[in-house]
């Protein structure tokens, strides 16, 4: 498997084996019927990108060290599943059906629904990086989306699926958490801009977990000291959503992490408080670790 350095410095990958493009922790110890899923802080860069613009742009849609704030979690007996490869190149949070069409040089043989990300260029594939800023020269072709999609998108999913539907199938119940990280200043049109709380939950506005799970975790984030809204301004997207149903109990919560609160925006340094606050994250796992039991 290639591996990630400390420094989170850019890699590349050459081809995209499942076991190269996904990392798949177990719990350790005493199993719980929870998974951490980190879709976005991947720093693999394959080989065929072909980007135009600067890396150190692109690199700024990267949730990153997202991995490593919650790599507590199989320590707790959670498991821990984090993308390799980054979100620019294919988005594991779309849906496949969220294409956009301006960046296909031929008709898509399947069905294409673009949504508003896909609208405003942050769909399954990028083709845009903010702000507005073209990734490629070229259109892609429908074999390279193919690519894409069987290469890095279909085995993160499946690792996500296996691991959820193993501890649904053991405890008849699985609790699911979506990990992110958001700009300190609310972005896009439909964001005002201004400065973000420490932490935002997402259940879809009430669809997608149980509210005691995310009154759970909003109250233990607060008795932290942290500042915490739900579904205010990100509600979660594809991943929450396709892997919930809380009458089943199977719950899945997205939260996104202020990057201000862990690291500079600018140089990608961490903060002297990163390891702080990894050890409240490690806190927060461990109370829903314990609820889960």
């Amino acid at each position: 498997m290639t591996s990630l350095d400390l420094d989170h410095d850019p890699l590349e990958l050459s081809s995209g084996n499942a076991s190269d493009v996904v990392s798949i922790i177990r719990g350790r110890g005493t199993v719980v019927p929870v998974v951490f899923d980190s879709p976005h802080s991947g720093a693999v860069y394959p080989s065929d990108f072909n980007h135009i613009i600067p890396l150190d742009k692109i690199r700024r849609a990267e949730d990153m060290y997202v991995d490593e704030l919650f790599g507590d979690a199989p320590g707790h007996g959670a498991a821990l599943i984090a993308a390799l490869f980054p979100r620019s190149y294919i988005d594991p949070n779309r849906s496949l059906e969220d294409l956009d069409p301006e960046l296909l040089a031929d008709s898509w043989p399947g069905v294409v629904r673009p949504g508003e990300k896909a609208r405003l260029g942050h769909g399954l594939i990028w083709r845009l990086c903010p702000p507005d800023m073209n990734l490629y020269i070229e259109k892609l072709s429908p074999e390279q989306v193919r690519r894409r999609i069987d290469g890095y998108w279909r085995p993160y999913h499946a690792a996500l699926r296996k691991a959820l539907d193993d501890l649904y199938m053991r405890f008849d119940a699985v609790w699911h958490v979506n990990c992110h990280s958001m700009p300190s200043m609310a972005r896009g049109p439909f964001l005002n801009g201004g400065g973000q709380p420490d932490f935002v939950l997402g259940d879809r506005d009430g669809t997608t977990a149980a509210p005691d799970f995310v009154h759970l975790v909003r109250d233990c984030l607060r008795e932290m000291g942290y500042t915490v809204k739900i579904n205010d301004p990100y509600k979660g997207v594809e991943l929450v959503r396709a892997y919930s149903n809380p009458a089943r109990r199977r719950h899945s919560l997205q939260i996104e992490i202020n990057r201000a609160i862990y690291m500079d925006e600018a140089s990608f340094e961490r903060l002297p408080r990163f390891r702080a606050l990894k050890a409240d994250l490690g806190h927060l796992i461990a109370a829903i670790c314990e609820q889960a039991v």
